[in-house]
């Protein structure tokens, strides 16, 4: 009997790439496919794919991704035979997979008991230490008061590490180096993982130096059975969240993925684990990868974002190998069956700006392409036109590259993002080209450090104006502008032929003459100069070199005007210099005016008018995308203005405080 015939349809709670991803291997095994989906969703790329498409609520993923009962309403309505929660929203949602149950609908993923027993932090390290696997050192019990965590805290030594008990993607996470800085952290963790998670309870933890966080890939069926399918190694981590991964880990040793291995699915035949799920661990790489230096950090009971690398070393496809284990097939193969073969890298492609601390970017993708090439796979959810919204993970796609060695997947990696446009909101495509050609990341040794410790020679700073950019632009707009003056002038010229005023000839012999154009780069003014040399032009810049590279900028048209050049991963925003449209407030306000740097809810403001504050004095906190943003006094002052009040939505760029002399 085939899937289709145990399963024969299948909804999706959840949206994006992971939806794209299971619509497309349900549609090869024969499955019928219903999505939902929010406001914000309703024209997305996976509500085109599925089958059907049942709208489920408003934006906010706590009035739809997040409400279980309305997607149980659809799943009945739709006649739906099971539920894939994909990652995040429901996915660890113990409760969520019981109610499926009774429902009599198939949960595609680990019984709700081995959900809970390692779903939580805190429980799944008292778990896996009663079986004998190393932990960090740390607090994990109940007590949430911060004069007791914060004791606990200098207990374990800092540097410490506040992780939320729910959750993961580094939210609700937060390292700290002083214990005058523990009781702001933890707030702060503690109102993301409410957020996230819709859980505030966060354990302490010792940060272990120089750490590799190594994954160990699970599988188990309900028959007893339970293999892993090799590591990952997601070190290149920033703010917590992976930004490459690869498989298998560089420098494994079989002694130690044999140590891991037996750890991973030992801790998963514990609680009678199905379905797919991952261990992590986080390894001391101080003197390498050695079997008696890894400590368990948790267990996500869930696919992982990361799993494409493991399927491409491996050659299975992990949700179809879900859908059969959901059926009750067995898994149909044995530990010893799993081969890796290659190396292969993963980087997600996200909407923020490396340059602002990766602030989160939103807006229209006017421009979205991918390469097709050898060992090439692009996993999205997104097409050119969508709209990044600031609702959800700004993730765009996962860039996958597959090769017989690291070095060739790092350089197919490479090509495959040198390959890659997106126009409209600002991305990391710069950043993690650079990543993948660092050298430190290369040839080694690198931990999770890497990255920061790197940040300025791969480009997350403010960078110098793109002048090869500029230049491409200034082309196309004063060529818009002559093709604007021709429709016009040939308008004027046939009313004028009718009158007998008309001059016998309007043409000039004469050549051009230099050009000069206002151009706003940016949001900052730039003055260029257009020189015609025959046909030839060029354009100069004062007090910018452009040199080589032009022919390597892309040009995409936004709206009102605006063009996105893109040369070497990095988007520069140009458009004619309007003096109607200068943000008198910013001119003003001599740093005065504190915006917000995206659009977000407005979770905290800790000033009022007439408050006296010091440069780099806390004064907000904006949130978007479930992460928080600190915004900070630029220099001592008065608050003049707060213009907005805690639960308030801001746009990007919207005014927040003001600061007088």
């Amino acid at each position: 009997m085939t899937i289709a015939a145990k399963l024969p349809s299948i909804l999706i709670a959840n949206r994006g790439e992971i939806a794209c991803r299971v619509i497309r291997t349900a549609r090869r095994l024969g499955l019928m496919t219903i999505a939902v989906y929010s406001d914000a969703d309703a024209e997305a790329l996976f509500v085109q794919m599925a089958d059907e498409a049942y709208h489920i609520g408003p934006a906010p993923a706590r009035e739809s991704y997040l409400d279980a009962a309305k997607i149980l309403a659809v799943a009945k309505q739709a006649g739906a035979a099971c539920i894939h929660p994909g990652y995040g929203f429901l996915s660890e949602n113990a409760e969520f997979a019981e109610a499926c149950a009774e429902a009599g609908i198939v949960f595609v993923g680990p019984p709700a008991s081995a959900i809970r027993a390692m779903g939580l932090k805190d429980a799944a390290k008292a778990l896996v230490e009663k079986a004998g696997v190393p932990v960090v050192p740390g607090y994990h019990g109940a007590e949430q008061d911060v004069g007791f965590l914060a004791k606990e805290a200098e207990r374990i030594g800092y540097p410490v590490l506040i992780k939320a008990v729910a959750g993961g993607g580094g939210k609700g996470m937060k390292k700290v180096d002083r214990a005058e800085d523990f009781a702001d952290a933890l707030t702060s963790a503690q109102r993301e993982a409410s957020s996230a998670f819709g859980d505030a309870r966060v354990l302490v933890e010792k940060y272990v130096l120089s750490p590799r966080h190594v994954e160990i890939q699970i599988f188990g069926d309900s028959h007893g059975n339970v293999v892993h399918l090799y590591e990952r190694d997601c070190s290149l981590q920033r703010r917590h969240q992976k930004v490459i991964e690869e498989a298998p880990a560089p420098g494994m040793t079989p002694e130690m993925r044999a140590a891991m291995g037996k750890a991973a699915t030992e801790a998963a035949k514990a609680v009678g684990y199905v379905g797919a799920g991952t261990v992590e661990f986080i390894a001391d790489g101080r003197e390498g990868l050695r079997p008696d230096r890894f400590y368990f950090m948790e267990m996500n009971t869930r696919l992982q974002v990361e799993h494409p690398v493991t399927e491409a070393i491996t050659g299975l496809d992990l949700v179809e190998l879900q859908l059969r284990v959901a059926a009750g097939e067995p898994l149909g193969f044995t530990q010893a069956d799993v081969k890796a073969k290659g190396h292969a890298v993963e980087a997600r492609l996200y909407a923020e700006d490396p340059e602002k601390g990766f602030l989160p970017s939103t807006g229209k993708l006017w421009a979205l392409t991918f390469p097709h090439g050898d060992g090439v796979r692009i996993d999205t959810g997104v097409e050119a036109g969508d709209t990044v919204t600031p609702f959800y993970d700004p993730m765009i796609a996962k860039v996958i590259a597959h090769g017989a060695t690291r070095d060739e997947a790092l350089d197919r990696l490479g090509d495959a993002l040198a390959e890659t446009v997106v126009a409209g909101p600002r991305t990391n495509l710069a950043f993690l080209k650079k990543l993948a050609e660092a050298e430190g990341f290369r040839k080694g040794p690198f931990d999770t450090g890497f990255i920061d410790r790197n940040i300025a020679a791969l480009g997350a700073e403010p960078q110098p104006l793109d002048a090869a950019a500029v230049a491409a632009a200034a082309l196309q707009l004063e060529e818009e502008r002559q093709t604007a003056g021709i429709v016009e002038a040939a308008g004027r010229a046939e009313s004028e032929a009718r009158s007998p005023w008309a001059d016998a000839d309007a043409f000039s012999l004469m050549p051009r003459q230099p050009l000069g154009l206002s151009l706003l780069v940016d949001g900052e003014r730039v003055e260029a100069r257009i020189e015609w040399h025959g046909t030839d032009a060029r354009v100069t810049l004062p007090g910018h070199e452009i040199g080589e590279g032009e022919h390597e900028v892309a040009l995409a048209e936004g709206e009102g005007g605006m063009w996105f050049a893109l040369h070497r991963g990095r988007q520069t925003s140009i458009s004619l210099y309007d003096p109607f449209s200068v943000d008198l407030d910013a001119a003003a306000g001599s740093g005065g005016v504190i915006k917000a740097p995206m659009h977000g809810k407005l979770v905290a403001v800790f000033v009022a008018p007439g408050e006296i504050v010091t440069k780099g004095q806390r004064l907000a906190i904006v949130e978007a995308m479930k992460m928080e943003h600190v915004l900070t006094a630029p220099r001592d002052g008065v608050v003049t203005e707060v213009a907005g009040a805690p639960g308030a939505q801001v746009a990007e760029g919207a005014k927040v405080v003001v600061l007088g002399e």
